[in-house]
């Protein structure tokens, strides 16, 4: 006999940190925290596409009279809609297509779980290119013969989703972006790790968007794109940029992107579809076999703009992968085995369209300094210094310690570029930005301020070709940016970390030793006579 359905009291009106932080929670306990994006975030997909096509259907209706009449116009032509959903609730008229999947009932045929399971087939079935991005979750999965997620538990979720409407004129388009990066967030905060995932500080994605000043039409690339973020904020970015030049109708850019990891592409084709952005995103190891071609196969297909965040410091590739690569990345620069940071600046650099390209990509502050005075790695030192005697980094940014996940480390943007202005010739932008940040909990994060100033004061190098000064402070106490020479990095031994030219702006305060121990006496003077208190006090209440 089927249960009675659960009935979740709701809030409409919650934000979508909220919203989706109840929907994790409909699930905690029988799926471990790192599995529960995976099945939450292709319902938070569904639910969108639900609720934007009742917003088209919406629409046509009052053309054509009645919901009814628009619905048998999309199934005769399915093109007709941005993402044909074959199930109808059972008032066509007043009931919203997310009914089809909130008044689902267990029967003692079918689990819920199989029902849900069905109708994602069904959505991909109708829309072939979301094959594989939203059905690849099994709602109906056992382990050892029990369900993963029982029944009484999806149905809460379900009815938690569908408290928050997801329409074109609801939420932001980056709906699927926004929930992946705040439920890693939240996995991080109550696990301590970040499920494996390397994430990407929003607030960092935006500075490198800013910096690298994306234009209608680019084709942009990461090749380490996980849920797309990075390379999705170029977009978002252009956008921006067009509507302060009053621009509505221009090119968008054409994005491209390759991940391993199965659910996380499914998450990034989500996120490209809710975006309505054209491009590409495969699957597979980059560093191994990377997807993107050049026409003539024997090279990679190169691009406007990267961005890329790689985990730091891979020690999984032998020397086979750079010496046996079949598209002449790597040459003799071979990376040392304990870290592949410099092997994924020269799969970026071979992907970087000659001329004119640009790219952005976060690695480990080792990797602007290992080798340099006699360390052991010299073999990225020689790498670094190939990069530099050619010219190819345009600048380092400096970032705040405690922003990412999985690590404390403060971490560095390096820029590449193929044709660096004049003005930028043989020089290199450096940028300490490690006090631009504000103080969070458990992690700290760079607000709207802090990335403008130091999008900004790089852009201030970038575009400046007779600057009155080779510095540039962001303020007392945040730190510079500066244009330093080739020959200064090369009497470095080409470390090129910020921090080895510019400071935090912070000045210690040193005190003469007389009056530090003048203040020491004080101290334990202040501390006896507290003792003393408290001894009085605990007498009389009989300790």
């Amino acid at each position: 006999m089927a249960k009675k359905k659960k009935e979740t009291v709701v809030d409409p009106n919650k934000s979508l940190e909220t919203w989706l932080w109840d929907a994790a929670c409909a699930i905690h306990g029988p799926v471990d925290a790192p599995k529960y994006k995976d099945y939450i975030l292709p319902l938070v997909f569904v639910k969108r596409l639900c609720d934007v096509f009742d917003d088209e259907v919406n629409k046509m209706a009052d053309e054509f009279g009645s919901r009814k009449r628009v619905l048998q116009l999309f199934d005769k032509d399915h093109s007709l809609v941005r993402f044909y959903l074959p199930f109808r609730p059972e008032d066509i008229e007043k009931q919203p297509t997310w009914d089809c999947i909130k008044l689902l009932n267990a029967t003692d045929k079918k689990s819920l779980g199989q029902q849900v399971t069905d109708i994602l087939h069904e959505i991909a079935k109708a829309n072939p290119k979301l094959s594989g991005i939203v059905n690849r979750i099994d709602f109906n999965q056992t382990t050892h013969g029990v369900r993963e997620i029982e029944d009484e538990r999806i149905q809460d979720l379900i009815n938690r989703l569908g408290s928050k409407r997801l329409g074109l004129l609801d939420v932001e388009p980056d709906i699927i972006g926004r929930s992946y990066e705040y439920l890693i967030r939240k996995f991080a905060e109550g696990g301590g790790s970040s499920a494996g995932e390397f994430f990407s500080p929003t607030e960092v994605g935006l500075i490198m968007a800013r910096i690298l000043d994306p234009a209608p039409g680019m084709e942009c690339y990461d090749p380490n794109v996980g849920s797309a973020g990075l390379v999705i904020k170029l977009q978002l970015i252009l956008k921006e940029k067009m509507k302060l030049e009053g621009k509505t109708d221009y090119e968008s850019l054409k994005i491209y992107g390759q991940e391993w990891l199965p659910t996380t592409w499914a998450m990034a084709n989500m996120n490209m579809v809710i975006h309505e952005m054209e491009g590409t995103i495969e699957i597979g190891n980059t560093m191994i076999n990377p997807k993107f071609h050049s026409t003539d196969g024997k090279g990679l297909r190169q691009f406007d703009r990267i961005t890329a965040n790689p985990m730091w410091n891979q020690d999984v590739f032998n020397s086979d992968v750079y010496e046996k690569d079949e598209y002449a990345r790597f040459g003799d620069r071979i990376p040392p085995k304990n870290t592949a940071d410099w092997g994924w600046a020269q799969h970026i650099l071979a992907s970087l369209k000659q001329p004119n390209g640009r790219a952005a990509v976060i690695l480990d502050t080792g990797a602007a300094s290992r080798g340099s005075g006699g360390d052991s790695r010299s073999a990225e030192k020689v790498i670094r210094k190939w990069f530099i005697d050619n010219d190819f980094i345009e600048g380092v940014i400096y970032l705040p310690e405690n922003l990412f996940y999985n690590t404390t480390a403060p971490g560095i943007v390096l820029f590449f570029n193929t044709s660096k202005p004049e003005h930028l010739k043989n020089k290199l932008i450096l940028l300490n930005a490690s006090r631009c940040f504000t103080k969070g909990n458990p992690k700290n994060f760079v607000d709207e301020v802090n990335q403008l100033l130091v999008a900004n004061a790089y852009l201030h190098f970038y575009t400046t070709e007779n600057p009155e000064s080779d510095t540039l402070s962001l303020g007392e106490g945040m730190g510079s940016a500066a244009i330093i020479e080739k020959a200064t990095i090369e009497k470095n031994d080409y470390n090129i970390s910020p921090t080895k030219y510019i400071t935090s702006g912070l000045q210690e305060v040193l005190l003469p030793v007389p009056e530090l121990v003048t203040r020491l006496r004080t101290l334990e003077k202040e501390a006896k006579a507290i003792d003393a208190e408290v001894n009085e006090v605990l007498t009389k209440l009989g300790f």
